[in-house]
């Protein structure tokens, strides 16, 4: 089986070629795979998959008896993957993942539309740390993946303004790798001697609320200027090209959840709890969305050019868009994005 590395390098060497039949040139059909996530972020996708937005739209689009089969994975990466070698034809990831899809394979993976953009808040329940700056020594700060992940990347920009371009990796020997759900149960143990925590919704939350002494140090939207957008639609643009119903449906699907949630959190919420099975009490996660900056879900991309920027000068990604457009479809133009 091809890893990732080989695919990436297959499609990239096929960027100028003709199409020919494969998995990056998935043909018109009546059934598409999407992948899903199952955390609060990406709620939207919870009320396509429960209330059918996806196929309702497409039947209105004249595709009746169109259908969507959600699919898991076990992490990004391995969505990634299966995006790749055909697996799955659309998958639902972050703008780290996109950009670099986007440069390795030379536009031939963009995303389709945004569905959340809900910051990330790093938390500490440190009482020697008061900035940023205080961080040092043998700190640890929890992230979801060490180097590469929102949080680490958010953590390699803030430095640039801290301390200049030639510091930009200063925070990354003080990372260590803990999902979210581990890293709240380290913050809530006091003998744990990771004492922070990148956190993304609900266990930013959850530290505060919980955790004795846990405060926050910063948001994503501070860092960024403003939100960063945390789920987008992804897909290869043989699929597009193929597909134009699939993406004018999604899109639809897109905005009417949208709609969904900000006029009724609470029955969104029990589509999401029913959807992954989390036990919380409604009312809290209800609680959770009344915070700050917590009910984003526009469908155009939000901070995305500013994390390419990023990326480009750490050399992560080669080439530098010029607009978000250069890796967003079509189908999205129209929107004000950046």
């Amino acid at each position: 089986m091809m890893n990732r590395r080989q695919v990436l390098a297959g499609m990239a060497g096929a960027a100028g070629a003709v199409a020919a039949p494969g998995p990056l040139f998935a043909q018109a059909r009546d059934t598409v795979s999407i992948s899903r996530q199952l955390g609060i972020l990406y709620i939207p996708t919870h009320v396509m998959e429960s209330q059918k937005l996806i196929e309702k739209h497409a039947e209105k689009l004249g595709l009746p008896g169109f259908s969507v089969n959600w699919m898991s994975f076990a992490n990004s990466s391995a969505q990634q993957d299966a995006l790749l070698s055909g697996g799955v034809d659309i998958i639902n990831a972050g703008a780290g993942p996109l950009l670099l899809l986007w440069d390795r394979t030379k536009g031939r993976v963009k995303g389709i539309t945004a569905c959340s953009a809900q910051p990330v808040n790093l938390i500490t329940r440190d009482p020697r740390i008061k900035s940023l700056e205080d961080f040092g020594g043998n700190d640890k700060i929890a992230v979801p993946t060490i180097r590469i992940s929102t949080q680490s990347i958010l953590l390699q920009m803030q430095a640039r303004k801290l301390f200049g371009d030639s510091g930009w990796n200063h925070f990354d020997p003080m990372t260590v790798q803990l999902g979210h759900a581990d890293a709240y149960v380290a913050l809530r143990n006091p003998t744990h001697e990771v004492r922070s925590h990148f956190a993304a919704p609900p266990y930013d939350f959850y530290a505060l609320k919980n955790v004795p002494d846990a405060r926050l140090l910063i948001r994503s939207s501070e860092i960024i200027g403003g939100p960063l957008s945390q789920g987008q639609f992804i897909t290869t643009t043989g699929f597009a090209e193929k597909n134009e119903i699939v993406l004018r449906a999604l899109r639809a699907a897109g905005e009417e959840a949208r709609d969904f949630i900000e006029n009724d959190i609470g029955a969104a919420v029990d589509i999401y709890k029913t959807v992954t099975g989390d036990k919380t009490e409604a009312s809290l996660l209800i609680d959770m969305f009344r915070q700050p900056e917590m009910m984003q879900w526009e469908i155009f991309p939000q901070g995305t050019l500013k994390f390419a920027e990023h990326l480009h000068f750490t050399g992560a990604i080669k080439n530098m868009p010029e607009s978000w457009k250069d890796f967003y479809l079509p189908i999205s133009h129209d929107l004000t994005g950046n």
